[in-house]
């Protein structure tokens, strides 16, 4: 416990027989459960687990998946079991290692201080992280950040994708945690839930852990297209519910004269190029109408961005 509030660790795990052990061997005294959730490893995690689980039952929850599932998914049943359990606060930390324990204080700080509802670590903007993080994952990570910002309407926050977060247990017994995306994605996705239902999120600075033995699944190629996917369908989800029907915000008609102005801009500039190959000259008009187009288009969609800043400016 810190100051009251009791403490659960959920770590999700898939084969990690190498560093489950050391996760959970470093875990801070102030932690009250720790729920490993295995998700169908096919090598000794399980088995680990319970030689420890054995020695402080009390203290130890292991879920095992009957088939793999995905990373959100094995998160998703931790944060089910704890609501039940009605821990105060509950964090993520992946069973890989890649998360500092020395970290989880400040983590959970925002929480207990009353200062947000969900707390998510950025590994981005230490001095360090450039050269400790793969440089392909830094600049794919940071492009996913980018556009999670336009999605999710947090647009403070940094490093979408790192999974070492808290949440406390109003949020977590109100959003409909099934629904949430189950695999690389879910932090993407969850930050866009807890904008819709207006909770607070902070960013805390975190230490970038790699080159420890973990072994990444993660293939970009595969995940920022179906995570781009993701989060379209998320901010077209947000602004359907928080500006259209719980409160009609003017932005949506900045927005949507954007996504019309834009596309309409392109029409003309491919045909003044057409025409230009084909006539040797660039009809005014239409040299005109994209120059018109294009102005009103940016304008239009960063009028709308502002907004959105602006209305979600109380949620840092």
């Amino acid at each position: 416990m810190i100051k009251n509030k009791s403490i659960c660790v959920v770590v999700p795990a898939y084969n990690e027989e190498k560093l489950i052990g050391k996760v959970i061997n470093t875990m801070p005294d102030f932690v009250d459960k720790i729920i490993v959730v295995d998700d169908n490893s096919s090598d000794n995690t399980v088995e680990i687990v319970k030689k420890y689980s054995s020695k402080n039952p009390d203290k130890f929850k292991l879920i095992c998946h009957e088939v793999n599932q995905g990373v959100g998914a094995a998160i998703a049943s931790g944060y089910k079991k704890a609501a039940e359990l009605e821990y105060d606060i509950t964090v993520v930390m992946a069973g890989d290692a890649q998360m500092d324990p020395n970290d989880l204080p400040r983590i959970v700080a925002p929480i207990v201080e009353k200062k947000a509802d969900y707390v998510k670590g950025n590994r981005l903007f230490r001095g360090e992280s450039w050269d400790m993080i793969p440089h392909y994952r830094y600049l794919g990570n940071s492009i996913l950040s980018f556009f999670t910002k336009i999605a999710s309407g947090y647009w403070h926050i940094a490093d979408s994708q790192a999974g070492y977060t808290a949440i406390s247990l109003a949020p977590l017994k109100k959003i409909d945690i099934d629904s949430i995306y189950k695999r690389y994605g879910m932090p993407n996705d969850l930050l866009i839930t807890l904008n819709i239902n207006n909770y607070v999120v902070k960013d805390v600075h975190i230490k970038p852990i790699y080159n420890i033995g973990e072994r990444s699944g993660i293939k970009l190629h595969n995940v920022i297209p179906s995570i781009s996917l993701l989060l379209i369908k998320g901010f077209f989800k947000r602004m359907l519910l928080k500006y259209v029907i719980r409160d009609f915000h003017p932005l949506i008609l900045f927005y949507l004269l954007a996504f019309i102005s834009l596309p309409c801009s392109l029409f003309f500039l491919f045909r003044t190029i057409y025409l230009y190959f084909i006539l040797g000259s660039v009809p005014p008009t239409s040299f005109l109408l994209f120059w018109f187009l294009i102005i009103s288009g940016f304008q239009s969609l960063f009028f709308a961005m502002w907004f959105d800043m602006d209305y979600n400016k109380n949620l840092k």
